[in-house]
């Protein structure tokens, strides 16, 4: 068993004033509408270091805001990069420890995705509240159907403590393929949904995506005056490369290169705000990958990479394909550009095809449209706040 130290952080380090504004509350800034279910029960969370908890001013990871209102908290679940939030992308997470209210920390990454039966034996009721940033193949998503899908088979309820979608309301990107299926892309649906967490779980129970089509019994507390059409700040950093609000806004785009022999920026401080490879030599930008927290092996670690610098800029409402159209046409090995793990981030082999028969941005949008469209009307019923 590892132990790991208590989460501490500055909950305020990437607030703006913009979610003040509206007097956005989440659904873990809403205590009454979960706490008097909770007491009495043994309660088991899926969780991580965006479970905050503002009340009264002051900012609480749930953890702690549970135990102190004497709520029998019996385990601690952690999807990718763990319950710290500090781990790689892709590194394995052992179970571990919470050194502080010595709850032991189940890992949903790796091997474990699904919560067993034997893991979730004694739990009367399940938590779930992380903040997701509304992209496909960003797997705190896939987490969410594996715990519902555990859930429903132990006839466990399940509470989502409901958070915005920072890409608001917007729909973009090729619509996943089922033959293409994986942890980072498990429904078919567009890159980018345009749902909050909530509204996601509700459209994986009413589209029957659980195994045999069975239903979780969920119950969602909604974000309080929250509006899709107003852009939300993350007051804590999702994961370990994704450290401001550009970062979230460009990683949809910019995501696509983790299935190329092309750097995202991973090992450098504009993680997901950069990109470039050795092979792009006529690029103006140069930088140098080296391990840091959240990449303790990048891609080109030690060797220069050239490429563009994006930290400065306006960000985009949906995706954009022309920095990975760019890099294919600069770089030098056209035929070693991809890799095996791009249709999986693309959800179809037809995305890796268009670049490479040069087609535009605009032309590759116009074979989205359809699928766009149909996506739309069948996320209609789920939609719990303003939209389009």
């Amino acid at each position: 068993m590892v132990l790991f130290n208590h989460l501490i952080f500055d909950c305020h380090a990437q607030q703006k004033p913009l979610n003040a504004v509206n007097s956005i509350e989440t659904g873990a800034d809403q205590p009454l509408e979960y706490l008097p279910v909770l007491q009495g029960k043994k309660v088991g969370i899926l969780t991580n270091q965006t479970s905050i908890v503002s009340v009264s001013g002051t900012n609480v990871h749930i953890v702690d805001f549970l135990i102190e209102h004497q709520i029998e908290l019996v385990k601690i679940f952690a999807p990718e990069h763990g319950f710290r939030g500090t781990a790689d992308a892709g590194e394995l997470i052992k179970d571990g420890k919470d050194s502080r209210t010595n709850l032991p920390i189940i890992s949903l990454y790796g091997n474990n995705k699904k919560p067993s039966a034997e893991q979730l034996k004694g739990i009367d009721v399940m938590l779930f509240d992380l903040q997701d940033v509304g992209a496909r193949f960003y797997t705190y998503i896939s987490s969410l159907h594996y715990l519902m899908e555990a859930c429903a088979e132990q006839q466990i309820p399940l509470i989502i403590l409901d958070r915005p979608n920072p890409k608001g309301a917007t729909v973009d990107g090729p619509v996943l393929q089922t033959e293409n299926k994986s942890f980072v892309g498990m429904h078919p649906i567009p890159v980018l949904h345009g749902l909050t967490i909530g509204e996601y779980a509700r459209m994986i129970n009413g589209e029957k995506w659980l195994k045999n089509g069975i239903q979780a019994d969920i119950t969602i507390v909604r974000i309080k005056n929250y509006t899709k059409a107003v852009p939300y700040s993350l007051p804590v950093k999702p994961s370990p490369n994704l450290p401001n609000d550009l970062a979230v806004n460009l990683y949809t785009s910019l995501c696509f290169f983790e299935g190329t022999n092309v750097s995202a920026g991973r090992g450098t401080s504009k993680q997901f705000q950069i990109y470039g490879s050795p092979f792009l030599k006529n690029m103006p930008f140069t930088f140098v990958p080296e391990s840091n927290e959240g990449a303790k092996d990048p891609v080109h670690k030690g060797k220069k990479c050239f490429g563009e610098d994006l930290s400065r800029h306006t960000p985009v409402e949906g995706l954009s394909l022309k920095w990975l159209i760019k890099a294919y046409k600069h770089t030098q090995y056209p035929s070693k550009f991809f890799n095996s793990f791009f249709i999986k981030l693309a959800g179809t082999p037809d995305l890796k095809q268009q670049i490479e028969k040069g087609m535009s941005e605009d032309e590759i949008r116009e074979t989205w449209k359809s699928g766009i469209e149909n996506f739309k009307k069948t996320r209609a019923p789920y939609l719990l706040y303003p939209d389009f």
